[in-house]
């Protein structure tokens, strides 16, 4: 993976480094109504590649967990996973991308899958710092090394952004030691290379909405 470009903004989900050329890259859709459809990415400064087998081991754990959801992507990106999750039966998807132009790349894409999904140009603070509507589903996957990764887990939790029972996506450098809400509780996780993803889901706890160290996976 690349390294992440300093701005509030997470490089994105994309395709390899080796399917782009001078005016930009293709998104593959992996499974679900628009599985195998190839979509345009910008090229921009800092858009870097998730493994398909990343996002097809989350979509997997998810796979029981998407139909008739409304999904939060946050720091969006090429918006890789709020897409999948649509293609695979999410009801609507929130992409919220602090850079104009690759939110606009999104906004173009929905447009040509005609897909239920709205694009929101802000930074993820600024964003979970608004009013809230709570979600079913939420993608995180903040620039690496910024300390972004926390403090938007609790924002998320404080602020009333989740359903009971949601699902967390969080994905981080893998040295980190992520601090999350005492509600969420892992339930699996994959190391790939310098990053490192959780998948967690809202429970009630007594503990509220501390924040802890990460807990050890359960399956």
């Amino acid at each position: 993976m690349n390294p992440r470009r300093p701005s509030t903004s997470r490089p994105s989900r994309s395709t390899p480094a080796s399917s782009r050329g001078k005016r930009g890259g293709k998104l593959r859709i992996i499974g679900g109504r628009f599985r195998r459809r190839l979509l345009p990415v910008p090229d921009h400064p800092g858009l870097r590649p998730t493994p398909d087998r990343v996002r097809e081991t989350l979509f997997n754990w998810l796979a029981f967990e998407l139909a008739d959801r409304r999904v939060l992507d946050l720091f969006a990106g090429t918006g890789a996973l709020g897409l999948e999750a649509l293609s695979r039966g999410a009801q609507e998807a929130l992409f919220v991308e602090a850079d104009g132009a690759v939110a606009r790349g999104i906004e173009a894409n929905l447009q040509t899958l005609d897909a239920s999904g709205h694009v929101i140009t802000r930074s993820a603070l600024a964003f979970l710092n608004g009013p809230p509507q709570p979600f079913d589903i939420v993608f995180l996957d903040p620039p690496f090394r910024q300390g972004l990764a926390g403090d938007t887990c609790c924002l998320l939790e404080q602020r009333g952004w989740l359903n009971d029972e949601a699902w967390i996506y969080v994905e981080t450098e893998s040295e980190l030691v992520l601090k999350v809400p005492a509600t969420w509780k892992l339930h699996r996780e994959v190391p790939a290379g310098e990053s490192h993803g959780r998948l967690y889901q809202r429970t009630a706890s007594p503990a509220g909405d501390a924040c802890r160290d990460h807990p050890r996976s359960v399956g």
